[in-house]
């Protein structure tokens, strides 16, 4: 009987399924290819077969849902405890909430969620929040009979009158285009396709920039100018990109002043700028330079620009007059400190207000003519940050508060008198932060480097070396993982689960330095890192060593793939969400969607150095025959950012060496891309899977531990 026949046999019984009473898990075909590199190296992979670029394929179709009943049947035991997780996490969640309103141009913008739905109304009002709601958007209406459903950006024009705003129905961050009167309701006829998100209009409300994707690669490759009410066949290019590691965005100004095209690699940017008056003519501010990075915004008559011209690693803060078209125009504003790094700005009319990061926390620092300030935080671990200030022409900061224990809230601080106002903190059914603690420390990596970890417990926990934790971490990108609060969590916390945030390098929590110690030629730094933080924590009594469970996605499935292999004894259990894993592969083939972006990040195979060090330690060819972890692995068909045939072909690889017994389960979301499902609340369906497997095999999969004892 054919695998994924049987596995439908066994889901039709109605007694519980124990893991004795398993069939053996789906076993795909191995098939010779061999992957070569242009310097002359080959290396087989009996998988390639699994890679279909349209998801047509009925052979690979077909392996998919087997291993999908596969997880169905592992999972039957377990779906009393799925349900409850769930509905927990579910329950935490008000219904009916709605975003904290923001002034731009006399309309109060907002949106908000009805009972029992799962997509967002975005809604204005004009003058005050006590006028008549203008619904902008529906998205639960647009969404209507689809299995995937996302709105990216949505851009109201200048006067008002019209909205213009990105779909996807796909999950493939591949856009369309849509625009509509507000007043009437009216969708126009003009459709366009293949995009991405962003899109911004100019001044005479009828001329729509957006960037145009390629449909293959998915870059950003040129931008386009379209008129409302013709063909977007006839849309004009108004800039093409020809090189194609860098990334495209457009946006405005904070005064509204000018149209900028951002492109940007991982070591280099460039910005040219139009009137958005008259966007015909757009400028270069500063040419490209490699390992010259800068963002621009423009008001009080000067572009002020972050930048890390001039060795400034940490970035520092310039400005130029409005004329601007090179470097030698930049005047230094705010320096450069080593132990400070400066991750972005906002401009008001009286005061300056600088988001940074210092010993691995954010913080805000406002200037005011020749003083400065902090704004203050209370707790030892959090997460600070600008949040919407659409409007320059205040004292009144806005910016997000949030921490392990703490929900996101929102705040005003007038920077003249120094009052703070909270505007809102998300509602969560039932929690009580009093009843949960947060700590941060620091681990010694084995190169003598400290380590930031951000930790969150249920009070009662006694630090004795026998309870169970999760340990999460990305370190990629110099993308930072802050501790923010994380709702679901609550469910693992309540179970006596520790949470433990390993702030690792390839993040930027410490400064473009832990960055770029933790990429490239250093890129197992990420991985040891990692390893030592766990090594720390089970030492300091945090968890029991043979409790200890690891969490990652995307680049951080790549982290997740790298310590199964270097230290598989150091974990019951690996989740990993839509993995990196197959390196060498992907970077060598400049056709998948964002290969050509990230030679600098991970280094380009075809390069004898960097293949040798990249397959050091890619995941999927470093698989050995060892004893692996139990293993719960997603993906989703149409991801855009991981092909689901990397995680396909490296479970079918781990399965034919693994000797631990423990299973694998891999699970495909045929309707998903790189974010998991669409909707409020189908994505906790999928976390609560991946939960109660966690839990199951860290034994705390009842309701004992100290939420019990409490």
């Amino acid at each position: 009987m054919k695998p994924t026949l049987l596995l439908a046999t066994l889901l039709m019984t109605t007694s519980p399924i124990l893991a004795a009473d398993l069939p053996p898990p789906p076993d795909a075909p191995r098939q010779p290819f061999e992957v070569k590199a242009p310097h002359g190296a080959t290396r087989s992979d009996e998988y390639y077969w699994l890679r279909d670029d349209k998801r047509q394929k009925p052979e690979v179709l077909d392996y998919l849902k087997a291993e999908n009943a596969y997880v169905d049947a592992y999972m039957q035991r377990l779906k009393p405890l799925e349900n409850r997780l769930y509905d927990e996490i579910v329950g935490r969640i008000k219904q009916d909430d709605s975003s904290v309103p923001y002034r731009e141009r006399g309309h109060w913008y907002y949106s908000r969620f009805e009972t029992g739905k799962d997509y967002p109304i975005y809604a204005r009002r004009a003058g005050t929040m006590d006028a008549a709601e203008q619904v902008l958007l529906d998205v639960n209406a647009m969404a209507a009979g689809k299995d995937y459903f996302s709105v990216g950006d949505w851009e109201v024009s200048q006067d008002n009158a019209l909205l213009a705003w990105a779909e996807d129905a796909v999950g493939r961050r591949q856009y369309t285009i849509r625009i509509k009167d507000i007043a009437s309701g009216k969708v126009f006829d003009d459709v366009i396709t293949g995009v991405s998100a962003n899109l911004v209009w100019a001044d005479d409300n009828r001329t729509l920039f957006y960037v145009e994707n390629d449909p293959e690669t998915l870059l950003t490759v040129r931008v386009k100018k379209h008129v409302l009410g013709t063909p977007a066949s006839q849309d004009v290019v108004v800039y093409e990109e020809e090189d194609d590691s860098f990334y495209m965005g457009i946006g405005r100004t904070r005064d509204d002043r000018f149209i900028c095209i951002g492109v940007d690699s991982t070591v280099s940017s460039e910005a040219r700028c139009a009137p958005a008056s008259d966007p015909r003519e757009f400028t270069v501010l500063a040419p490209r330079e490699r390992d010259v990075e800068y963002s621009a915004d423009h008001f009080g008559g000067r572009w002020v620009i972050r930048t890390n011209a001039g060795g400034a690693k940490n970035f520092k803060l310039v400005t130029a007059p409005t004329g601007s078209t090179s470097r030698a125009q930049w005047t230094d504003w705010v320096a450069h400190r080593d132990d400070v790094f400066i991750d972005g700005f906002e401009l008001f009319d009286g005061f300056t207000a600088i988001a940074e990061r210092s010993d691995g926390l954010e913080r805000l620092r406002l200037l005011k003519g020749d003083a400065e300030e902090y704004v203050k935080a209370d707790e030892p671990a959090y997460s600070m940050g600008l949040d919407v200030n659409a409007e320059p022409d205040t004292d009144w900061l806005r910016y997000s508060y949030t921490s392990l224990t703490t929900p996101v809230t929102t705040y005003e601080l007038n920077v003249r008198t120094g009052e703070r106002r909270e505007l809102k903190r998300q509602p969560v059914i039932g929690y009580d932060p009093s009843k949960y603690t947060t700590e941060r420390v620091w681990a010694t990596a084995r190169d003598g480097t400290r380590v930031p970890v951000s930790l969150v417990y249920r009070n009662g926990y006694q630090r004795d070396g026998s309870a169970a934790m999760l340990q999460y971490a990305y370190g990629s990108y110099g993308s930072s993982t802050d501790p923010n609060f994380n709702l679901p969590v609550v469910s693992l916390l309540d179970r006596g689960v520790v949470y433990a945030i390993a702030h690792i390098r390839g993040g930027q929590e410490m400064g473009r330095a832990w960055y770029d110690s933790g990429k490239l030629f250093n890129k197992k730094n990420t991985f040891t890192d990692f390893i030592d933080v766990t090594d720390f924590l089970v030492a300091q009594g945090y968890a029991a060593k043979d409790r200890v469970a690891a969490y990652g996605g995307s680049a951080g499935g790549l982290l997740m793939g790298a310590i199964s292999n270097m230290a598989p004894d150091r974990y019951a259990v690996i989740l990993s969400q839509v993995p990196f894993v197959d390196v060498v592969t992907t970077m060598l083939d400049p056709s998948i969607p964002l290969t050509t972006n990230e030679y600098d990040e991970w280094g380009n195979p075809e390069k004898q150095d960097y293949y040798d060090y990249m397959l050091s330690y890619s995941p999927y060819d470093q698989l050995s025959k060892q004893a692996y972890p139990a293993m719960f692995v997603g993906t989703g068909l149409w991801d855009s950012q991981v092909q689901y045939w990397e995680p396909a072909k490296y479970v079918a690889r781990l399965r034919d060496l693994n000797t631990s017994g423990r299973p694998v389960l891999f699970r495909t979301n045929l309707d998903a891309g790189h974010g998991g499902k669409s909707g409020r609340f189908r994505r906790y369906r999928e976390l609560a899977e991946m939960y109660a497997f966690l839990l199951d095999r860290l034994g705390a999969d009842g309701a004992g531990g100290v939420a019990a004892a409490k």
